[in-house]
């Protein structure tokens, strides 16, 4: 006799023991059909797993959060079947679960062509039709290790030596096909559907490492049925049309070359608009009662020994040594030097809280493989701040920063915001029992603000927990931007302090915020929101004035002129061209407005005023077209 505890709290006692099928099947023919896996005390199995003790269970069915990971282990594997069918001699190698779909690399000496993805596809069409059992099987380590080899697999042989010695290795087989997984699966290939498809071809190292051979990688995305794989492909379809780094060399923003990896050049209307952000930020920061610093780029090696980075981040800083032998290393982020700022003279908690904040340039090392335009880069800027206060005003302070943040994201056009909380990671500093406080004010805090939050395990910085802002953008995409932070850690660690109530010495409670998060990366996330089409006030070429004919050349430097009286960005194009020929280079740049003047516009003093987007243009009096551009290039924190 057995007891198995189900979700819904219901308790059932069994006398024979079964399989996670046979259990679906015990409660509904509806279940069975649907059930691709079982939960046992939290943790996937496959629905072939016999059960025989007490235990908590679940039954997973295929239109669940873990079937589709499932859909999409499994199709990794169908893939890798069906290039060994093709392709003989092909080895493989990894083939995990990425969001939204999957990959495998591969060695074969033979390029893989794009053309070949059609044919792979095919043949994995036929092995679900063939709905194959998925069956794991046990296999002796040494065994395992000496079939692989013998049939050319040196890949698959190189995992399972890195197993411990005498540790028996999980295989899964499909039919005649087998690999090398831990599972769990599908009960078989039927259950992938045919909501897949291969997107594109990479080449990537074995084990990431350069110094190993080249593999090639086919990716892939599957779903659990074809109008959501119609929704993804529409998706990336908008995605590709929205892509920053194409719309920044179309707008003449910024670009990347090998001699700064990782590290952005930008151009005159990048720059522009980037110190827009800034100076919306600043406003309001200032307006919220921080004070701006500005802390060194490079700092010894001992300082950031003191703060825990070199411990849990060394990896991924730059150091350099000095003639003198001393070891630097440029800052990975701000706080260390914040809490320089702070301890810097004595604080009285009649100071507190004291928010100090920065744009301050981080350097942090990404892997080649993972620089991707603005959104993954070695060298940004960060909104930073940090807010030293007491224990008593964590609450009240946290509620304002999350306020603070949500309201400039609606000033961004972004509405659907979503907060996670990240809790402790296995890699930190301090004492559980401080871990144990930070995660309550901080849960209690963002209770207070009236916000929804999903928990996000483990995901936590070393020093403390947080609270992650995710944006949804206007294809659904979620970005995760802004982060606050509640650190009882590291003021204690470099020696912060401030004077109490009666004299005595106080620890500050120290609030890492950060709202924009990475400004290169925003920026590239507002490109691809708008689609290029930035609001006028973010617009780095707000107006461009356009003549038809020679003649109003003067007529349009007027009106530039007044433009620029007036605080609008204007450019003049006087060029010999055609206007329809400069309305579609300047739509192509996406300038919000064209200023058209011909003849008869300087005759009446008036403008033929082309918006981006639209067919018609709409003819007005000079004043009443600028009054109208200057309301919208009014940020919205200025605006009455």
């Amino acid at each position: 006799m057995y007891t198995l505890a189900f979700p819904d709290g219901r308790k059932q006692d069994y006398a024979e023991p079964m399989s996670g099928f046979e259990l679906a099947a015990s409660i509904s023919k509806s279940l069975a059909k649907k059930a691709v896996a079982l939960k046992i005390g939290g943790r996937l199995r496959d629905l072939s797993t016999r059960l025989d003790q007490d235990s908590e269970i679940e039954i997973v069915t295929r239109d669940s959060a873990e079937g589709l990971e499932l859909i999409r282990h499994d199709c990794a594997h169908v893939m890798a079947e069906a290039v060994q069918d093709l392709f003989p001699g092909t080895q493989v190698t990894i083939g995990p679960v990425i969001e939204n779909g999957f990959y495998y690399d591969f060695a074969r000496e033979e390029p893989f062509r794009l053309e070949d993805l059609e044919q792979i596809e095919q043949r994995m069409r036929e092995i679900v039709k063939r709905d194959e059992a998925l069956v794991r099987e046990v296999w002796d380590r040494d065994e395992a290790i000496a079939w692989f080899k013998d049939r050319g697999e040196a890949y698959k042989a190189e995992l399972i030596e890195g197993l411990p010695a005498g540790e028996d290795v999980s295989i899964y087989r499909q039919g005649d096909w087998l690999d090398l997984c831990r599972g769990p699966h599908l009960p078989s290939t039927g259950k992938v559907g045919t909501a897949f498809k291969l997107l594109k071809l990479a080449g990537a190292y074995w084990r990431g490492d350069s110094r190993n051979p080249m593999l090639q990688r086919i990716y892939g995305t599957a779903w659990l049925n074809d109008k959501d794989l119609r929704l993804y492909l529409h998706r990336l379809e908008e995605a590709e049309k929205r892509d920053h780094r194409r719309l920044g060399r179309e707008m003449d923003l910024f670009h990347f070359q090998e001699e700064g990896p990782g590290s952005v050049f930008w151009h005159h209307k990048g720059w522009t608009l980037f110190q827009e952000l800034i100076g919306y930020m600043r406003r309001k920061q200032n307006a919220a009662g921080y004070i701006e610093v500005n802390s060194p780029d490079m700092m010894d090696k001992s300082l950031w020994e003191a703060s825990g980075h070199w411990e849990k981040f060394g990896e991924n800083m730059y150091t350099t040594m000095t003639p003198d032998e001393r070891e630097f290393a440029l800052k990975p982020m701000n706080c260390p030097g914040h809490v320089q700022i702070f301890k810097n003279g004595l604080k009285s908690y009649r100071e507190l809280p004291m928010k100090i904040a920065e744009f301050g340039k981080v350097h942090r090392y990404e892997p080649s493989g993972a620089l991707h335009g603005l959104m993954r880069v070695r060298h940004f800027t960060q909104d930073d701040a940090h807010i030293f206060c007491s224990n008593e005003q964590i609450t009240e302070e946290c509620v304002i920063v999350n306020d603070l943040i949500l309201s400039i994201y609606r000033d961004f056009g972004f509405e659907d915001v979503r907060i996670k909380f990240s809790d402790r990671p296995e890699k930190r500093v301090g004492s559980d029992e401080v871990w144990d406080r930070s995660e309550a004010a901080l849960k209690h805090a963002v209770e207070v603000a009236g916000c929804d939050y999903e928990l996000n395990p483990g995901e936590g910085a070393f020093y403390g927990p947080k609270l992650e802002y995710v944006l949804r953008d206007a294809i659904g995409r979620d970005w995760q931007c802004g982060t606050l932070q509640v650190d009882l850690n590291l003021p204690g660690r470099l020696g912060a302090f401030y004077i109490g109530t009666e004299g005595d010495k106080h620890v500050p409670v120290m609030l890492h915020r950060a709202m924009f998060g990475s400004l290169e990366r925003f920026t590239g996330i507002l490109i691809e929101h708008h689609a290029g089409r930035l609001p006028v006030w973010l617009a780095p070429v707000q107006v461009v004035v356009a003549t038809i004919i020679s003649e109003a050349d003067d007529y349009a430097r007027q009106v530039a002129e007044a433009l620029g009286r007036a605080g609008i960005r204007a450019e003049l194009d006087l060029r010999n061209e055609k206007i329809n020929y400069k309305v579609r280079e300047h739509s192509l740049a996406k300038v919000p407005a064209l200023f058209v003047a011909g003849r008869r516009e300087a005759e009446e003093n008036t403008i033929s005023v082309r918006r981006l987007g639209e067919k018609h243009q709409k003819v007005l009096a000079l004043d009443e077209a600028v009054a109208a551009i200057v309301e919208e290039a009014t940020p919205p924190d200025m605006r009455a």
